[in-house]
């Protein structure tokens, strides 16, 4: 298997506004090709805009969302991959042809759509569906898998993608810098952003803090380090609607150390080669071996009753 190059991205989408998002996402693209990767990924609803869904109504989401693959927006994201003979991982609203509501994030090349997954813990708006199933490709010969931002919270979605054969995890997010019950947690001051040179240092000093950075550090390394896999991480940076994220994509490896991370305030890729070797040479390639299902196939298995509370959407 050949080392494989990707590309993970942070930028500052404009909310509803596909044109001036897909724009930026093939400028994007073109450094990441000069940059020799092989595959570029955007983060969680790249293409639309995420966090003012919140608002919309069901006829303003259908409004919004897509069909995949025959929607404007997918056609588009395959034009930039044939130009630019890369492949493109990004993110979007979704309706089906009976008018049900997903959140997708979508994977094409030069020849058309590759893969789809929907989210299977959406929460944005009411109106969204969750998805029912895991999602495993190829890409250029490599196992992938995609589990959106919250997905990944759950810790037997990113083992059963693990399970089913994904070497790679694609993990598009916009997440941090808002608040929880967690100590530490909550929302960066928007204000700090319309003059973000001047407060940079205040800025970074926040987005790397309990409400960013140092969050994302408590768990993100243990998923690729249990599971020896690579986690792709793509998150936004500046305002999405009112909220301001902090960015910092990165690549992570099965040791769970980070490869490559953008650590600008602005619109930044960062790029990794992975290598075929630290899959089985890292702990989580010989723990998963070592593992026991009979003694929790049926504690994992027992009914439960899903219950997802988002605090900040409650506030």
């Amino acid at each position: 298997m050949e080392n494989l190059k990707i590309a993970s991205v942070q930028f500052e989408n404009r909310s509803g506004d596909k044109t001036y998002n897909l724009g930026l996402i093939r400028e994007l693209t073109a450094q990441a090709v000069g940059q020799g990767a092989d595959v570029v990924a955007f983060h969680e609803c790249s293409i639309t805009g995420y966090t003012f869904a919140r608002n919309l109504s069901r006829e303003e989401m259908l409004d919004l969302a897509e069909l995949i693959p025959d929607g404007p927006s997918v056609k588009a994201l395959i034009a930039i991959a044939k130009e630019y003979q890369i492949t493109i991982l990004a993110g979007l609203f979704e309706k089906d042809a009976l008018g049900a509501l997903f959140k997708a994030y979508i994977c094409v090349d030069e020849t058309g759509l590759i893969a789809k997954h929907r989210k299977l813990h959406p929460f944005i708006n009411p109106h969204l569906s969750a998805g029912t199933a895991y999602t495993v490709f190829e890409i250029q010969g490599w196992k992938c898998g995609i589990l959106i931002c919250y997905d990944n919270n759950i810790i037997e979605n990113v083992r059963a993608t693990t399970l089913l054969g994904a070497q790679v995890i694609f993990m598009p997010h916009v997440t941090m810098c808002t608040p929880s019950t967690r100590p530490g947690a909550g929302f960066v001051d928007a204000e700090l952003w319309k003059n973000k040179q001047e407060n940079s240092a205040l800025l970074r000093s926040e987005f790397d803090g309990l409400k960013g950075r140092s969050w994302l550090m408590k768990w993100l390394p243990a998923r690729a380090y249990d599971n020896a896999i690579y986690a792709v991480f793509a998150n936004p940076i500046g305002m999405d609607d009112d909220q301001l994220k902090n960015g910092c994509a990165m690549i992570i490896d099965p040791y769970g150390d980070v490869m490559a991370e953008c650590r600008s305030l602005g619109n930044e890729i960062c790029v990794a080669e992975l290598t075929a070797e630290k899959l089985m040479k890292a702990g989580g390639y010989r723990y998963i071996r070592a593992r026991k299902p009979e003694l929790y196939r049926d504690i994992l298995g027992q009914q439960h009753l899903s219950e997802q509370k988002v605090v900040w959407l409650h506030k």
